[in-house]
């Protein structure tokens, strides 16, 4: 049984397959598969009407004009230039507005990093509060704390006074209460 109805072929010149399911071009108005449905894949000639495109401004949201030939990001950055109504301060706002606290520096950083002693502002590299000659209030000082300390003197930890020297680990394990062991009740027969 045949249905010589059904279906029509495809109009690019070097396919023309038979299609049950054709497209219509909404440019030239021709019909085609699939595979050359798309301007570029027929060469259509009517394209031009249907392939325009309007950039907006990406500061003011604002449609931007082009003509034909003419490149749109040319368009929009002489937009942004002169006519765009956007706020001027709020494109020139700086990202690095962060300045650290320790006296010398002068490094920015995007976001605050606070010490968690002094409650200072301070950039990657000064921290640490032994970064920082942290006038805040005296934590005791971790293992990490010790061997920055001692970098930053030029010393070992051997040299650091008893007191302040890290707890070396034990390999003695740890005394924990044992639970008693509870006696059976008298009525188990055993």
């Amino acid at each position: 049984m045949e249905f010589p109805d059904l279906g029509k072929h495809c109009s690019e010149h070097t396919c023309k397959q038979l299609d049950f399911l054709p497209m219509k071009c909404d440019a030239c108005e021709q019909i085609f598969c699939k595979d050359h449905i798309a301007y570029i894949q027929h060469s259509c000639t009517s394209a031009y009407k249907k392939d325009v495109q309007v950039p907006v401004c990406p500061l003011c949201n604002i449609p931007i004009p082009v003509k034909r030939g003419q490149m749109p990001d040319i368009v929009v950055g002489a937009h942004i230039d002169q006519d765009c109504k956007s706020d001027p301060a709020q494109r020139k706002r700086k990202i690095y507005t962060n300045r650290c606290l320790k006296p010398g520096c002068k490094q920015k950083e995007m976001m605050k990093v606070i010490c968690d002693q002094c409650h200072g502002n301070f950039c990657l590299k000064h921290r640490h509060p032994l970064d920082h000659e942290c006038k805040g209030g005296m934590a005791p000082i971790s293992k990490a704390g010790h061997a920055a300390l001692s970098r930053s003197q030029g010393t070992s930890t051997k040299s650091l006074p008893v007191s302040s020297r890290p707890a070396a680990p034990s390999n003695r394990p740890t005394s924990r209460p044992v639970p008693a062991a509870h006696p059976p009740p008298s009525s188990w027969k055993i």
